[in-house]
């Protein structure tokens, strides 16, 4: 798909959207071209990122892997820092705020 045409970016959320049907909202995340896959426990994050990646495998879709980050307690997602301790605003985007 060529990048630098408007639409590209919503086009392959669509596509993401499609290609990860019945996982969205209860394995993943999804927003543009980032996947949050979320779990408990160890054993279940596992269990979840095996359905999204056998999912994507199916569409013959590719990831980066140097892009990929696997296993992170923490992560920064749209302006909030998610956790297992739960979801908060990011310190880095309310800085510009309180200063």
């Amino acid at each position: 798909m060529p990048f630098g045409l408007c639409n590209v970016p919503a086009t392959f959320e669509r596509l993401e959207e499609l290609v990860l049907t019945g996982l969205i909202g209860d394995a993943c995340l999804v927003y543009l071209d980032d996947i949050i896959i979320v779990g408990r426990t160890f054993e279940e994050h596992l269990h979840k990122l095996e359905r999204v990646l056998m999912k994507i495998q199916s569409a013959n879709l590719k990831l980066s892997p140097k892009k990929c980050s696997l296993f992170k307690r923490q992560v920064s997602f749209l302006g909030y820092v998610v956790s297992e301790e739960g979801i908060r605003t990011d310190p880095e985007k309310i800085a510009a705020v309180k200063e």
